[in-house]
């Protein structure tokens, strides 16, 4: 037998001594290797369940949140006037809001991670605005306006603006309506907080300044096919009121 024979044969040896070294890696290991996977399919328990866990009071939050809005879109009927036998009315939305009130906040503390919860912090200080109650309302809004959740911060930041205008925090108010300006939220498109702003300046007597951002919208704010958005047409009617007031009459 000649040596190149006897390296040939000698390598199945070397082969079977490895995996037996593998063999004896895994038996000595063996306990640390479940441990691992112990420890692996155990964080996979906690999340499966915390995710579960959620969305069980994502559910919960959404229904109640559901009723509260329920409450909240009850119709206003002043005294004396007739309504249909059986139907639930609130004398007024300052009524209406007090008793939707405590029912958001119910959702907001006991839900408050979730997107209901959120919802329900903002609806929380628009309530309290119509209330009358606005160092509550601001907290509220406040709080939702740092949601996770984008289209409730808008929300919360656009109501938080116009709070701040009707108190007389003007400053406060533009900081917040040039900010929504930027951002472009689903919920608060950024030609909507230009149109607010423009109408707040109106309302502050400076025409002049609601003029230009009125004839911005007017020329750059366009849909996907290049025609006139929403804050545009709007943005027109506010420079050419006269204009629009016939066309509607004709119609």
């Amino acid at each position: 037998m000649d040596n190149r024979t006897k390296h040939e044969l000698k390598q199945p040896d070397q082969f079977v001594s490895m995996t037996e070294n593998s063999i004896d890696w895994a038996k000595q290991n063996r306990s640390k290797a479940i441990s691992t996977g112990l420890t692996v399919g155990g964080i996979l328990v906690l999340l499966l369940g915390g995710w579960s866990l959620y969305q069980h009071r994502s559910a919960t939050a959404e229904s109640a949140l559901s009723d509260a809005l329920q409450t909240y879109q009850t119709p206003i009927a002043p005294a004396g006037q007739p309504v249909p036998e059986g139907m639930k009315t609130f004398a007024s939305l300052k009524d209406r809001a007090a008793a939707a009130n405590p029912q958001f906040n119910a959702v907001a503390s006991q839900y408050g991670l979730t997107k209901a919860g959120h919802m329900a912090e903002y609806f929380s200080g628009v309530t309290y605005m119509e209330e009358g109650q606005n160092g509550s309302a601001e907290d509220a809004l406040k709080k939702a306006s740092s949601a996770w959740d984008g289209g409730v911060a808008a929300l919360s930041k656009l109501a938080l603006a116009q709070l701040y205008q009707q108190t007389g925090r003007d400053a406060q108010a533009v900081s917040l309506y040039q900010e929504l300006t930027k951002t472009d939220a689903a919920t608060v498109p950024a030609g909507l907080a230009q149109i607010q702003l423009a109408e707040m300046y109106e309302a502050e007597g400076k025409p002049d300044q609601a003029k230009q951002i009125y004839a911005q919208l007017k020329d750059k704010d366009k849909d996907a096919k290049g025609q006139p958005g929403v804050a545009a047409e709007l943005a027109t009617q506010k420079l050419n009121p006269q204009a629009a007031g016939p066309q509607g009459g004709a119609q």
